[in-house]
């Protein structure tokens, strides 16, 4: 089974009225199938790779074959994680097999629709890499088809199951803070790693292939609720050597709510990456100097309780992807983080880039196509 983060009702147990309380237990870990382990195929074997097989390898998951262009790479990534699995350049190959189950798709997003759209008439079930698509017609397209052919459809929100967001967002659903009136994340980070690759070309990079992540938190803390419009503006340091502007700062309007976006990706001394969620009965705030390393705090009017949190955004975020489409497909279900639920998190994404880029207010789904 599944952990399910929709149930309501955890108290708090408190040491003393306005003292040190005892956090809630919420349904925070990645989720794991009991028993369903079905044969598993990569496609893409670049860096983020790594991450994806061990995680998998963790969980002992099987994974009987690999796919990439440059097949010294998928041989690498074989030697390293599943040496008993075979290594190919034509994904159809291994799509052809009757023995493999799910596909896990790991190209980018230029690459991604077609390779999608293969597995899914192969009947697969498919794990995408985030960003989903494009062209949010395009996600939709995906999303009919994988209904039609039988088969679950998900996209590698990882972020969902980092653990300071997973209990973050299970406790906001749980109404263990109340009715949430406000979301700032406020991160500064060094991201000028990406100088000299491809990602530099991406002139959206902060908002858009990092940025994804808290476009997705936002949607899912704010779950139940429609934004109505989004303000955006990106800027570069005065000092930069960097393509991209590395400054940006988005905010998302609901009825009665707001949430807040602050990147800075050119912090090389001093990052720190902080989370605040403000409800009508209590407030979380996450803070640390990486995505990994999270201190959460739950304030209410019993006291104050610092959770103690179990797990890594990456070990912890690429196992949850993947358990959770497991946990679907055993459970004959929606995923939690399906390709419908992710087109969500895109509209919001698609509506910042082009405010950024025009200066003027967006409606979340009116910018349904983007060029990065």
């Amino acid at each position: 089974m599944s952990e399910s983060m929709n149930s309501g009702g955890y108290g708090l147990s408190a040491a003393g009225a306005g003292g040190t309380i005892v956090a809630p237990v919420l349904p925070y870990l990645p989720p794991r199938p009991l028993s369903y382990r079905p044969k598993i195929a990569l496609i893409g074997c670049g860096g983020i790779s790594e991450y994806h097989l061990r995680a998998y390898r963790e969980m002992g998951l099987e994974v009987v074959a690999l796919c990439d262009r440059n097949v010294a790479r998928a041989e690498k990534r074989r030697l390293e994680f599943f040496p008993e699995a075979t290594a190919c350049t034509d994904y159809h190959e291994l799509l052809r097999r009757g023995d493999i189950e799910v596909v896990d798709v790991a190209l980018h997003p230029g690459q991604r629709v077609v390779a999608i759209e293969a597995a899914l008439r192969a009947k697969k079930h498919v794990l995408s890499q985030k960003p989903f698509v494009l062209d949010l017609a395009a996600g939709d397209r995906l999303a009919a088809l994988a209904e039609a052919q039988g088969v679950k459809l998900a996209v590698n929100q990882n972020g969902r199951w980092a653990p300071h967001f997973s209990y973050m967002a299970a406790a906001t659903h749980a109404g263990v803070i109340g009715e949430v009136a406000s979301v700032d994340f406020t991160l500064q980070w060094d991201h000028t790693w990406t100088a000299g690759t491809a990602f530099e070309e991406i002139h959206h990079l902060v908002l858009f292939d990092f940025g994804i992540h808290w476009f997705d938190m936002a949607a899912q803390f704010m779950r139940g609720q429609r934004a109505e419009r989004v303000w955006a503006s990106v800027r570069r340091t005065a000092f930069q050597g960097m393509k991209p502007p590395m400054l940006g700062q988005v905010t998302i309007d609901y009825p009665g709510a707001q949430v807040r976006l602050n990147f800075n990706g050119h912090v090389r001394h001093g990052q720190e990456d902080r989370t605040v969620v403000c409800g009508s009965r209590g407030t979380l705030r996450s803070f640390g100097p990486s995505l990994s390393e999270q201190t959460l705090v739950l304030h209410t009017a019993d006291g104050q309780a610092t959770v103690p949190l179990q797990g890594t955004w990456f070990t912890s975020g690429f196992q949850g992807a993947m358990g959770e489409l497991l946990c679907a497909i055993d459970e004959n279900r929606e995923p939690a983080h399906s390709a419908r639920n992710n087109l969500d998190s895109l509209a919001l994404c698609f509506a910042a880039l082009a405010s950024a880029d025009s200066g003027e207010p967006k409606k979340p789904g009116s910018v349904t196509t983007i060029s990065k």
